[in-house]
């Protein structure tokens, strides 16, 4: 979980409650702090988002991935600056399992935002495209259905993965950039 104050980058917290300083705390519930939440089960417990989310709410909580190349595919491994990277049990650690990033994609997020965290699916979808695009000054063009934006849209199944993915109106199909979690 990383905070941003003013679009400034700070310190990530640690994963557990209890260590959530109080700099980001006092920073975490001023009106102009963003938050970005991975949601995977690694990289900040369950709790610690709880609480996070129970501090702020959800209207400047955007969901991130930190996800790396093997992310969607079958591949086990990678090299990332001289260094081996593997996609062990959902998480990318180095060879003596030190975390290395997230195996998290999008749809991914929001599952274990509605499933794990227990959030509703229409603040979770906020979460996944108006709110970062209100942080990156995009909302005028994306994070919205309506006459003038961007129509890049997913089609999820009931239990919320990608059936159907368009870019800009267009379907894509069997396109290799996109991530079905069938």
């Amino acid at each position: 979980m990383a905070c941003a104050a003013s679009r400034i980058s700070t310190t990530p917290c640690r994963p557990w409650p209890g260590a959530i300083r109080a700099r980001w705390a006092r920073r975490s519930t001023a009106p102009d702090t963003w938050c970005g939440l991975i949601v995977d089960g690694h990289h900040v417990s369950d709790a610690a988002l709880r609480v996070a989310i129970a501090a702020k709410g959800t209207e400047r909580m955007m969901l991130v991935t930190d996800a790396m190349a093997v992310t969607g595919t079958d591949l086990t491994g990678f090299d990332l600056h001289g260094r081996t990277i593997y996609r062990r049990d959902g998480r990318l650690t180095t060879k003596d399992g030190t975390l290395a990033g997230s195996d998290l994609d999008m749809a991914g997020a929001v599952r274990n935002s509605v499933q794990r965290l227990g959030l509703g699916l229409p603040d979770v979808l906020r979460m996944a495209s108006l709110i970062p695009a209100q942080f990156l000054r995009l909302d005028h063009e994306l994070g919205r259905i309506a006459p003038g934006y961007r129509a890049d849209l997913l089609l999820l199944d009931g239990s919320l993965q990608v059936q159907q993915t368009w870019i800009r109106g267009e379907a894509l199909v069997n396109a290799p950039f996109v991530l079905r979690n069938d």
